[in-house]
């Protein structure tokens, strides 16, 4: 099975892989592998909540389509959740920095 990175990403993990480095991992290539990985689950997850809980305040009655009103709730229902997230997103890396200045 291919992953998001290609099928060369689980060849870095097979014994006596075939790749130039002999079989030896590199860690600052599986760090960034992992670190991609974990922001398109994050990505995936805020699409996810949105959709369900601005579906569940806009939707009356699911239909074949969107009315007006319907386009425009879920239009202002997405902007407020993104700009809290971003709110909240900035303030807890704010005091992420902080808390490590302070180690």
């Amino acid at each position: 099975m291919e992953s998001a990175f290609g099928s060369d990403f689980g060849a870095d993990f097979g014994s006596g892989g075939g790749g130039s480095g002999g079989g030896k991992l590199d860690p600052g290539l599986i760090m960034e592998q992992v670190k991609v990985q974990i922001a398109v689950a994050n990505a995936q997850e805020l699409l996810q909540r949105m959709t369900d809980k601005c579906f569940r305040k806009c939707i009356g009655k699911p239909g074949g389509s969107l009315d007006n009103s319907e386009q425009k709730c879920i239009a202002m229902c997405m902007d407020r959740y993104m700009d809290a997230w971003n709110t909240v997103s900035r303030a807890y890396n704010s005091r992420l920095q902080r808390e490590r200045a302070n180690m």
